[in-house]
Parts: C-alpha cells; structure tokens; sequence
C-alpha cells in the first residue's frame, strides 16, 4: 500500500530540520559544517523536484483553488534553488558560507512551515485518502530519479558569479 504524500513530505521535513539544528549547533565543527551542508544539499535537491515534478503539479490539477499557494511555493523553492546551488561549491573556509547558510536555513524552514501549518491542511481537506496515497506513489518514483546535486544551467552560472564578484 502507498504511503499518504503529506506523510512523505513531512518526513522529509523532519529529516531536514534535524540537519540544520546541527549546523547551527555552536559546538558543530566547521568539517562537520561541510558535510552537513553537503547532506542539507541533497535532501532539499530531492525534496524540492519531487515537490515540483509531482506534488505541485498534481494540487494544482486536483484543487485549482490552491493555485496562489501552489505559485508561491514554486518561488520559494527557486530562492532556495538559487542558495543552493551558490553554496553546493563552497567550503566552511569560505567567507559566506556560514552566512549564506544561516539564510538557507531561514526561507526553508519558512516554507516548511508555511506548507505544515497552512497548505498540508487544505490539500488534506481537499483530497481523498486514495489520492493522497496515489501521489504518495508518484513521489517514491520521482525520489528514485531525482537529482542528488543542483543543476546548474550556464546561464544561471553566469549571473550568480556576476553577482558574487
């Protein structure tokens, strides 16, 4: 049997939010930093296409209603995109990456929020328990083809190092 998509994605939530406490640990050393960011990394890079490729899609067919929520979470998770693939090269000796992972840290755990405590609740009112589970099963799929690392399209490339010199 299919697991419930909001389930799903709120275990990825959990997984997520327990990575970035431990970043933000003073004790946390900086290579310890290094490889959880390398970990926060992917787990938002599988989170966010498996959002993007089938959850979102999928609401936006079923509850047109929820179109607004729908278009704001794909533009949190461009911010996010754009954070992500800044940092995917950088190392804790780098002067921003400690910065530019605290502000990660912030948007996303907004979104996360945001999802739980507002938009969860209206896909969940709004949807059966079939079709949760059905999504569910397309997310499993989508996580099994998913992108571990940011891609970074060239263009994109250029205008982030633009805007870092």
């Amino acid at each position: 049997m299919s697991r419930d998509a909001i389930v799903m994605l709120k275990e990825d939530h959990k997984e997520i939010r327990a990575c970035f406490r431990e970043f933000q640990k003073a004790s946390t050393t900086p290579a310890r930093k290094g490889k959880l960011v390398d970990q926060i990394i992917e787990l938002l890079t599988v989170h966010t296409y498996v959002e993007n490729e089938v959850m979102y899609p999928r609401v936006r067919e079923l509850l047109p209603e929820l179109e607004d929520d729908v278009l704001e979470s794909y533009e949190e998770h461009h911010v996010a995109d754009l954070l992500v693939v800044e940092l995917a090269p950088m190392t804790p000796k780098d002067e921003r990456f400690e910065a530019k992972t605290t502000v990660l840290i912030e948007n996303v755990t907004h979104h996360m929020q945001e999802e739980e405590d507002d938009w969860f609740p209206k896909v969940r009112a709004g949807l059966s328990r079939t079709q949760l589970q059905d999504i569910g099963a397309e997310l499993a799929e989508a996580k099994k083809r998913a992108p571990r690392r940011p891609e970074q399209p060239s263009a994109l490339k250029k205008t982030i190092d633009a805007v870092i010199k």
